[in-house]
């Protein structure tokens, strides 16, 4: 059960909700890894602006990662595109 109504925030869903949609990610991950065997993951949730939530219903973000993918993988998902960790108008925030 994933809901249809519309919540901004993980934290306006219900445990139910919640839940369902943990189920979701997890199974999603299960078909993924079969098919493309990652090394590594990552998984995000932007919760409000102050968090970078440009898309304001709850959504989470499942990353499938491979050893050098990137020069350096730390940072999480803000860096998993390299050139893209910075999302202000200014394409060059330096």
């Amino acid at each position: 059960m994933i809901t249809r109504r519309h919540v901004a925030s993980l934290f306006d869903a219900t445990d139910e909700e919640r839940r369902a949609l943990w189920a979701a990610l997890t199974n999603a991950r299960s078909l993924i890894a079969a098919e493309h065997g990652p090394d590594g993951w990552n998984v995000g949730v932007n919760d409000g602006i102050a968090a970078g939530q440009t898309v304001m219903h709850l959504h989470l973000h499942l990353i499938p990662r491979f050893q050098d993918d990137t020069p350096d993988p730390r940072g999480g998902v803000r860096h998993v595109i390299p050139g893209k960790g910075y999302y202000s108008a200014d394409p060059d925030p330096k």
